[in-house]
């Protein structure tokens, strides 16, 4: 018998095995892996991945479901970490570590950005999330769903989208589609800005008002000098450029 699904953690609980195995295959566990599972709720993902990667440790917010996972599995196959995943420290897992999970829609996004500040330790992550959020992280340049999010991870990830699941195969079943998405670190040799907390506000800045031309949007980021520096024509939408375009910005203007 499920739990009931509370609201305020945006639980919706994979149900359907077909998908289950197919995301066991995409993440493709290897015995010795360094494994931290997000949001395992009923376990039914843990299950498939327990009989290869040991100990597996998993992030629980819900301490009722952290209670049943204890009582499943001993500390030898699961270790249980108690708490929000917003707040989980990453970087104390062995590395390089693979971060998986089906992730809660309400706080995914939240969630990527705090997993993306430990790409460095990471070695890869496969995620379950809302499709139109999976469309927005591996969107290219002038498209639709192109924003802060896709240059920020892309800017770290190299991602693609592995396949998408039905409404269905989830209890309670969500009111929109379901992806599983593929995340691997882009590596020491990637293109990085000289101030990433500078390239930061610059993008921010750049899509919180699509509307507007670059050079009103981030004025306060990068002057008119920095656009000539740069090669970009300020009257561009930030929508139009390219992850290294924005690094590109960024650094003239630092």
């Amino acid at each position: 018998m499920l739990p009931v699904p509370r609201k305020r953690f945006g639980q919706h609980f994979l149900t359907d095995r077909h998908y289950v195995g197919r995301i066991v295959d995409a993440i493709a566990p290897r015995e010795g892996d360094s494994m931290v599972e997000i949001g395992p709720g009923t376990g039914i993902l843990t299950d498939g991945l327990v009989r290869i990667v040991r100990p597996l440790h998993v992030v629980e917010i819900d301490r009722d479901l952290a209670r049943d996972l204890r009582q499943r599995f001993d500390d030898s196959q699961v270790v249980v970490h108690e708490g929000d995943a917003l707040e989980f420290d990453f970087s104390s897992l062995r590395a390089p570590l693979r971060v998986v999970g089906n992730l809660p829609y309400n706080v995914s996004t939240p969630i990527l950005f705090h997993v993306a500040a430990h790409a460095a330790h990471i070695r890869d992550c496969t995620f379950m999330l809302q499709k139109e959020v999976v469309e927005r992280m591996v969107a290219l340049p002038a498209s639709p769903e192109y924003g802060r999010l896709s240059v920020m991870l892309q800017y770290r990830f190299e991602m693609a989208l592995a396949f998408r699941v039905p409404p269905g195969a989830f209890t309670p079943p969500p009111k929109v589609d379901s992806a599983a998405v593929r995340m691997r670190p882009l590596g020491e040799d990637r293109l990085r800005a000289r101030d990433e907390a500078h390239f930061e506000r610059l993008v921010a800045a750049a899509f919180a008002q699509r509307r507007k031309t670059l050079r009103n949007a981030a004025h306060a980021f990068a002057g008119l000098s920095a656009f000539e520096k740069a090669g970009i024509d300020p009257g561009r939408r930030g929508e139009t450029l390219s992850v290294s375009e924005f690094v590109r910005l960024s650094d003239a203007a630092a």
